[in-house]
């Protein structure tokens, strides 16, 4: 018998198909046949095949099954077919079978054969192309429910990388023919696939087709564009630059763009053109390792697993808390770090943090981008855009990344790079067994250690002397803790502060501990970690132990030094020694100099002794202190990122609050960067106590830094609460405020429809106040969402009663803004003159003003309408004149911008060489950005005759 999972589910024996049954039991036997060789539990069957919805007796119902599937399999045999057991295990079954039967499990030990083989070689690419015929269809093809459609969605990036594999070794071997006549077809199905698109555009270009070349990488541009927002990746650039040249990289070249000759007149390979050689961020994520750390030699070698195979390059760490998952994911890291030449990637997801603060995906991605070096700019608005240029920087790299504290299987999979140089660690309390499934990940569960490995962490803590001493001391000290590391680093940390005092003292301190930490037993009552933090805490000084109780009730992942002196209600020179005594018993954990944060068990043990020992009165005033620090901070930090800001009234901070000293806008912006998942969580927190003006503050102090950080979706997050809070305060100018803002985060969302209804009510709001500036702002919103989408006419209709409605108001800096706006839509409809002269007017507004940023972008509108209307000394005058003024500023992107519109204006003008040299200027900016447009740059360089470059406006 043979199991089919790659299309429609089929169960085949004799060369017949038998019927598996009702659409249940398919799906029994698809998870079965997914797991095969390993047992299943008996919830997670019910789950996958029931998704929420179980039966009365889902147990019940779910034996039936199991028996109709053994019937199945008996007469199997009666066909022809070999032996396959269905049987009981614990409390599961397993599917016991040979796992060349069931196609998947073929085509991973295919996949796994081939990429052990060399490249270039006959072997690669017949085992290739045996796995990829394999496949049907979409897996599971059909097949209803959550589990089936999670199953789809991961194979089918396993599908990818192989065929993406397969054009590769069909390439190396000179065989274009295949690859286009399958890819041309696939390319249907994965229209966003950007590997495959590569690809095919090198199979047509070495098949001199280089007009389709080009003509398939025009097409998933759109595409990406249309359904992304997201710029093409490396190996599509480096197609691309290839098609343009006529002639794709030799065999066996990595198809990278920073390591294909371009131009034709570039230099000889020892003296690279200018620009090139991007030197590319290597980021050093990992934090540091635990000390001492000991045992757990089994885990280690599992984890050694991944370093040398090509088949399952995800391990999943699991187990209880507290029991070490991340000691160990970090300590393994940091040991085979040498082994990753492009670096190390470390997020902590924050999936079981108590306060709620769990890291999104967006999050994450935006964190990785980051470190990858895609300028703030660059960053695409959406999750899947951003996943995308993630996987594509990650294309050709060897990266080490490490997911720690992942909620669930949907929090990691957009986390997940698809290079096969890339090794990724999970660790989670959860099993994660979406990821063991569908992306072949090696599950790797963390028990609690056993006495030998407890001794032997004990002994690296304290040395091999006192645990020799007092032997049996030591075992009742393990049997306590049940072997449970965090426990057992406590019980070290007590031990060795108090080096006088008898092993045996402290295991009578346990056995007379009375509580136990039953709510955090975490599905294990053996684990009993109360005992072991409540005399940790006892043994701190009365100050210590109140700070500590308060750090329970804080939102965020972690919290600055000068935000715990607020909470406290003290200065910050009497907190540090309190965090230090925190930090020494091992209750907090300066993860970064001057920021503290706290394990899921000691959090959630902090809050409870705060509900125990501190009135509701002095929580409520803790919190209150808290928010107003962050609060008060933030507003004092946006004014010196957006100055012309219109101020929000603020209440006078609670007695005891000391907001951070932030005097510059360099600080500020280090100051948001560093606290903007604590402010978020704030927003979450104060909206759950139905803290309105809290949340109204908070998202006003937020706006400015979000929307400039590129950070949309979260910005969409905070201005939705902002607008619920306004609404429950009876508060319609705050309404419209809010409405405004998600109008144009929706708008670079691409989420148009949403971002004009919003626009549209912010704009109903303020007539209904009779405020005129509101609705001029209103109408500045539609204007650019309309423009966005080609509505040139309509948008400019909404400009001019913008800048009406300002300049009836005498809102200068929005009549200003207004102006810009109209002369922008006039030279976008061809009407350039007329652009000139509002463009003109808004430059010497801007100028009164003092806004560099305004005039800056006036004198682009401005270089833009003289470019277009032949005056290309002008243009290039404007040009300079803007490029100044962002260096100035600093704004390298502005800077860029000006240097290839300048460069348009030089070639335009008859310069080609004069051209060049500004679009190389802004090259070597782009490559030191590592941004991800450089390669299109780079392309565009190297073509013969080039055109002017496009860049769209800001």
């Amino acid at each position: 018998m043979e199991f089919l999972l790659l299309g429609a589910f089929e169960l085949v024996s004799g060369g017949r198909s038998l019927d598996p049954g009702p659409a249940k039991q398919r799906i029994l036997f698809a998870s079965l046949a997914v797991d095969a060789g390993r047992p299943v539990a008996t919830e997670t069957l019910i789950d996958r095949i029931w998704d929420a919805d179980p039966p009365r007796e889902p147990r019940k119902v779910l034996h039936t099954y199991v028996a109709r599937s053994r019937r199945v399999l008996e007469r199997s045999r009666h066909l022809g077919g070999g032996p396959i057991v269905l049987e009981r295990r614990a409390d599961g079954y397993q599917l016991s079978v040979d796992p060349d039967r069931i196609d998947l499990h073929r085509f991973r030990r295919l996949v796994e054969l081939a990429r052990a083989r060399r490249r270039g070689c006959q072997e690669r690419a017949a085992l290739l192309g045996e796995a990829v015929g394999l496949w049907r269809a979409s897996p599971l093809d059909g097949m209803a429910g959550g589990w089936a459609a999670r199953v789809r969605e991961g194979l089918g990036q396993q599908r990818l990388s192989a065929l993406t594999d397969w054009a590769e070794a069909e390439l190396d071997l000179g065989r274009p023919a295949p690859v286009i006549e399958r890819l041309q077809e696939l390319i249907v199905h994965y229209p966003l696939a950007e590997p495959l698109a590569a690809r095919l555009i090198h199979a047509l270009t070495l098949a001199g087709r280089a007009a389709e070349a080009l003509d398939v990488y025009a097409k998933v541009c759109r595409r990406l564009d249309a359904e992304l927002g997201a710029q093409p990746g490396p190996d599509l650039r480096a197609g691309h630059a290839a098609a343009l040249r006529g002639t794709p990289p030799p065999p066996g070249t990595p198809r990278h763009p920073e390591q294909i000759t371009l131009a034709a007149d570039a230099p000889e390979p020892s003296k690279p053109p200018e620009g090139a050689g991007a030197r590319r961020p290597r980021p050093a994520q990992l934090p540091g390792e635990a000390p001492g750390f000991a045992g757990r030699g089994g885990a280690v070698k599992r984890l050694d697993e991944l370093l040398d195979c090509d088949a399952g390059r995800i391990a999943v760490v699991t187990g209880i808390a507290g029991v070490g998952k991340t000691a160990l994911a970090l300590h393994w890291a940091h040991r085979v770090r040498h082994r990753f030449d492009d670096g190390q990637l470390y997020v902590n997801l924050r999936g079981f943090d108590p306060a709620g603060s769990r890291m999104s995906p967006g999050e994450a991605l935006t964190g990785f981008l980051d470190a990858l070096g895609v300028p703030p700019e660059r960053v695409p608005p959406d999750q899947d855009g951003q996943a995308a240029l993630y996987r594509s920087l990650l294309a050709d790299r060897r990266t080490l990344v490490v997911l720690d504290n992942a909620r669930d299987a949907a929090q990691v999979r957009p986390l997940l790079p698809g290079a096969p140089g890339c090794r990724v660690v999970v660790t989670s309390r959860d099993q994660l067994s979406g990821l063991v499934a569908a992306e072949a990940a090696r599950p790797l569960r963390l028990d609690p250690l056993p006495d030998a490995e407890a001794r032997e962490l004990l002994a690296h803590r304290l040395g091999p002397e006192r645990p020799a001493a007092e032997p049996r001391t030591v075992a009742e000290i393990v049997a306590r803790c049940a072997g449970l590391p965090l426990a057992l680093v406590i019980v070290a940390a007590r031990a060795a502060t108090h080096p006088g005092f008898p092993l045996s003292a402290l295991a009578g301190e346990l056995r007379d501990a009375g509580d136990r930490l039953d709510a955090l037993a975490v599905r294990d009552p053996a684990t009993d970690p109360r005992a072991v933090f409540s005399w940790s805490y006892d043994a701190l000084s009365a100050p210590a132990a109140r700070l500590f109780r308060l750090l329970g009730l804080v939102a965020g992942p972690d919290l600055a030094a000068p935000a715990a002196a607020s909470l406290a209600g003290t200065a910050g020179h009497e907190v540090r020694p309190l965090l230090a005594e925190l930090a020494t018993a091992h209750l907090v954990i300066e993860h970064v100099p001057g920021r503290y944060t706290l394990h899921d068990l000691l959090r959630a043990y902090a809050a409870e002794l705060a509900r125990t020992h501190d009135g509701e009165h002095d929580r409520r005033a803790a919190v209150r202190r808290s928010l107003d620090h962050h609060r008060h901070t933030a507003h004092t930090a946006t004014l010196l990122l957006a100055p012309r800001r219109c101020p929000i009234p603020r209440t006078e901070a609670a007695q005891g609050v000391s907001p951070e000293p932030i005097t510059a806008a360099g600080q500020a912006l280090a100051w948001f960067t560093a606290e903007h998942p604590v402010l978020l969580a704030h927003v979450a927190q104060a909206a759950e106590h139905g803290d309105d003006e809290e949340v109204r503050h908070l998202a006003w102090a937020m706006s400015a830094y979000l929307r400039w950080r590129g950070l949309l979706l979260d910005w969409a997050t905070v201005e939705r609460a902002a607008l619920d809070a306004s609404g429950r305060l009876g508060d319609v100018r705050g309404q419209a405020h809010a409405h405004r803002h998600l109008s144009r985060a929706c708008t670079l969302l691409a989420r148009f429809d949403q971002a004009s209804a919003h626009a549209v009510r912010a704009l109903d709001l303020a007539a209904e106040q009779g405020d005129g500036p509101g609705q001029a702002h209103a109408h500045h919103e539609l204007t650019w969402a309309l423009s966005r989408q080609g509505r040139y006419q309509e948008a400019l209709g909404h400009a001019e009663q913008a800048l009406d409605l300002f300049s009836a108001a005498g809102h200068r800096p929005g009549q200003a803004k207004a102006l810009n706006g109209v002369g922008n839509c006039h030279a976008l409809l061809g009407r350039h003159d007329r652009a000139l002269g509002y463009c003109r007017r808004a430059l010497t507004l801007f100028r009164e003003l003092g806004d560099r940023n305004g005039q800056a972008a006036s004198f682009d509108g401005l270089g833009y309408a003289f470019h277009h209307l032949g005056r290309y000394a002008s243009a290039r005058r404007c040009h300079l004149q803007a490029l100044g003024l962002y260096v100035g500023l600093g704004d390298r992107i502005g800077e860029v911008e000006a240097l290839i519109r300048l460069g348009n204006a030089h070639h335009a003008g008859g310069e080609p060489a004069s051209a060049r040299d500004r679009w190389r200027q802004a090259l070597v900016i782009l490559d030191d950005l590592a941004h991800p447009d450089a390669g299109h740059v780079r392309a565009q360089l190297a073509a013969t005759a080039p055109g002017g470059l496009y860049w769209p406006h800001r």
